[in-house]
């Protein structure tokens, strides 16, 4: 819904002026926001965020990083305490929120503001201050109340963004569209060594980055280096995001704390990870690790009666894929109803939600491919079982919820895949010719692989044998753009020319509708 204060896309031009203007005192703080300490040079060099939005409030990030080339940011190992406001005018004339938050060493210094008590429905303006230091001003927005009726949503969603592959001219784009809300299904950093310099992104990889991350140190320098990007940064500054993880937030294709490449027990490197990630996401609290480094980070966004985004984490509670890693023949231990891809907790949660949502369209945010991909058809059982396709009864436990809940409008988004796909989702995939339950839209990476195009030649053979996937396209680098009201659910497949200059320009690839009470993508 268009906010009432002279609409998104002003502010978005003038913003990092206000900010500026504000840092050099032409529009004072209340002394409330009085920094403590003496400045130690500019805090907020990974910049600022929010995130979750609900109908009374909103999540707010930011780090303290004054010296980003040191592995404790450059903070004392003492707490500190950052100030925050958040005001109904880009000014800062109607301040309806202030406080002051705890930075805690043990969390790198990182600030999650759970924000209560805002209208609904409306954008925010918000900012931080510590040690004289003004961050600039974030944009940010409220959601609708679930009861509303609401015309429309606008979205965002995209996956991998492998930093050395690539700068991000999507997120540069973005930056500038009119946003409510920006989904990310994972790999927001790559776990391995850097070399000396990129490789589309031919810049300088100063030395103390270049380790692969083994602990909580290590990985929050990697998360330094990624949020550093300054289109990232200006993004996460411009829309509230949902976030969730893949594999490379840990190690490649792991399940629970297994993985294809160990016989060891990777519960301690993936409890640094999850807690380096959290210190660096606009998330809530309740997704800080645990001390069996565990998180809960699957979530709820309820847009109105239009619409509910169901975001789940699909990593850490699977079980190990049982016919084995990767690209292999399918089996029947797959079967077996104990198998997982969300754990049990997390699957009620998702069900419960799904019997009890009024939205009329229900989105499911997944980090991997629901639809099957059978790689050699008739001939062979070949799979890759890292996605749904390694966990077919588990699939048809989510196919079987949609089904009982008499959900309308059934849509999955997804990431992982370096690649785009448009999915007709069967009632059961064992039977080619049962009826189709919903679609599925699966984005490519927003640098990963950089322009080069490994996965066109690699899946396009195979497409002939998947009749239910309706497009397919293996060698762009973008982001998925929807858009959806009460008629119908559109998704636009925005590429960029080249990951190897920021401002690459941006082009619409190809675009479908999903219509009202019709599962199945259309063509547009």
């Amino acid at each position: 819904m268009a906010p009432s204060d002279a609409g998104r896309r002003t502010f978005l031009r003038s913003v990092g002026t206000v900010a500026g203007l504000a840092a050099v005192g032409l529009h004072p703080l209340d002394h409330a926001m009085a920094g403590p300490g003496r400045p130690r040079g500019n805090p907020f060099t990974l910049g600022i965020a929010s995130g979750e939005p609900r109908a009374h409030g909103v999540l707010l990030w930011t780090r303290l990083v004054p010296e980003p080339l040191c592995p404790d940011g450059g903070m004392p190992a003492r707490p500190s305490a950052v100030q925050w406001q958040v005001a109904a005018d880009r000014h800062f004339r109607r301040v309806v929120r202030s406080g002051s938050a705890r930075a805690l060493p043990e969390l790198a210094h990182s600030v999650h503001v759970e924000v209560d008590g805002l209208a609904p429905d409306r954008e925010w303006f918000y900012r931080f201050r510590w040690a004289g230091h003004l961050s600039e001003t974030g944009r940010t927005r409220t959601a609708p109340r679930a009861d509303a009726r609401v015309g429309r949503l606008d979205a965002a969603f995209a996956s991998r963004q492998s930093w050395t592959d690539g700068y991000y001219p999507s997120y540069r784009h973005l930056a500038d569209d009119d946003l409510d809300v920006m989904v990310f299904l994972g790999d927001y950093v790559y776990e391995g060594g850097l070399g000396a310099t990129g490789r589309e992104r031919a810049v300088a990889v100063p030395e103390v980055y270049r380790s692969a991350p083994e602990t909580t140190a290590g990985w929050r320098l990697r998360y330094t280096l990624y949020k550093s990007d300054p289109d990232l940064q200006r993004l996460h500054a411009r829309v509230p995001w949902l976030v969730t993880w893949d594999d490379h937030e840990v190690v490649n294709d792991y399940a629970g704390t297994s993985s294809q490449y160990t016989d060891d027990d990777i519960g301690a490197l993936r409890a640094a990870a999850y807690q380096a990630w959290y210190e660096h996401q606009p998330v809530s609290i309740s997704a800080r690790p645990t001390v069996d480094g565990n998180a809960r980070i699957y979530r709820r966004l309820r847009w109105g009666r239009l619409a509910q985004l169901d975001l789940v984490d699909g990593r850490q509670h699977r079980s190990v894929p049982p016919c084995g890693w990767g690209e292999a023949d399918a089996c029947d231990a797959a079967y077996a109803p104990d198998v997982t891809m969300l754990g049990r907790e997390q699957e009620s949660w998702l069900y419960r939600g799904l019997a009890r949502s009024r939205a009329q369209w229900d989105i499911l945010a997944s980090n991997v491919m629901l639809a099957r991909l059978d790689h050699d058809g008739p001939d062979g059982d070949v799979l890759w079982h890292d996605a749904w396709d390694g966990f077919p009864e588990a699939r048809q436990r989510l196919i079987g919820a949609w089904r009982r809940a008499g959900t309308r409008n059934p849509v999955v988004i997804t990431g992982d895949w370096h690649s785009s796909f448009v999915n007709d989702i069967h009632a059961d995939f064992d039977r080619p010719n049962s009826p189709v339950v919903a679609t599925e839209f699966v984005g490519t990476s927003v640098s990963s692989n950089g322009d080069r195009t490994p996965y066109g030649p690699y899946y396009g053979p195979m497409i002939r044998h998947n009749p239910h996937i309706r497009f397919f396209d293996g060698d762009r680098r973008g982001h998925l753009r929807v858009t959806v009201d009460r008629h119908r659910l559109r998704a636009d497949l925005q590429m960029v020319r080249t990951v190897t200059r920021p401002d690459a320009e941006q082009y619409r690839f190809a675009s479908f509708e999903v219509r009202d009470g019709t599962p199945g993508a259309v063509r547009v």
